[in-house]
């Protein structure tokens, strides 16, 4: 079995999360699940195969291990994802953001040129405009 197949079940994601705090015995680890003992030993049996534990016998235990380099298909996988530019944290082009200042900068040029006409514009048509006070009265 893969690495991806054997995380594919919650039950075996929650016992390699287990084991990657140290070893255990698979009597504590069935009691950290609401499963039997022997379903918690296949789970182990599976992941085992994919290599993401190693089980070592002492006497009439079974003590499991995690096995960290049962990841590396999914870190390589992982891996792949990410992009291949040293800042992939980036996330626009320098000339894509210089371009935007420029528009900025043009656009507010333009606006401030335009405030002047627009506040006599205003002024005019507040004077056709009745006083409030004369609304009320």
């Amino acid at each position: 079995m893969d690495s991806f197949a054997a995380l594919a079940d919650p039950v075996r994601r929650g016992l390699v999360a287990r084991l990657a705090r140290g070893p255990a015995r698979v009597v504590d680890l069935a009691a950290d699940h609401d499963v039997s003992r022997p379903a918690v030993s296949r789970h182990l049996r599976l992941l085992a195969d994919a290599g993401l534990v190693s089980a070592e016998d002492r006497g009439r235990e079974r003590h499991y291990r995690f096995e960290a380099a049962g990841l590396g298909v999914v870190r390589d996988w992982l891996d792949g994802l990410e992009p291949d530019a040293p800042s992939s944290d980036v996330r626009f082009a320098e000339s894509v953001l210089d371009g935007l200042d420029l528009e900025v900068r043009r656009t507010t040029r333009e606006r401030a040129a335009d405030r002047p006409a627009d506040r006599s514009d205003r002024s005019d048509r507040s004077d056709d405009r009745p006083d409030h006070a004369e609304e009320t009265a």
